[in-house]
Formats: C-alpha cells, sequence, structure tokens
C-alpha cells in the first residue's frame, strides 16, 4: 500500500472515531467505533508496524466484537 493511501485510511479512522462519538445508540457506536479501529490498526501496519498505534486499537477491536456478539 503506498503512502498515501494509508495516510487517507488515517485519516478516515480518525473521522469513524470521532463520529462514533456523536451516536447515540451504543450498538451503533460500537460497530463505528470498530470500523474506525480496524481502519487504525490498518493505518498502523501499512505506515511501518507503528505498535503503539496497532496493540491499543486491535485490543479494542476485540472488546468491540465481544460486546456486538454477546447476548444480553
Amino acid at each position: 500500500m503506498s503512502p498515501e493511501i494509508a495516510t487517507y485510511v488515517g485519516y478516515a479512522a480518525s473521522v469513524f472515531i470521532v463520529l462514533s462519538f456523536v451516536l447515540k445508540e451504543l450498538k451503533k457506536v460500537r460497530f463505528v467505533n470498530l470500523f474506525g479501529c480496524l481502519c487504525f490498526v490498518i493505518y498502523g501496519v501499512f505506515s511501518g508496524m507503528l505498535w503503539p498505534i496497532i496493540i491499543p486499537n486491535l485490543i479494542l477491536c476485540f472488546i468491540h466484537i465481544y460486546h456486538l456478539i454477546k447476548k444480553d
């Protein structure tokens, strides 16, 4: 992936994370935030393995997936 595309993925991740704070329904918040976290993981991988970005966002992805699939 080119550095320019990786940068755009990083910007998209930021937009999705901020957008998730605007939403009110928790399931939508988790889904949008999950997508933003996945974008940050992709950005971190293709920007030179930026572990401080990859690790917390990967952990958050698993947390969001857990909460999205668990039965209430």
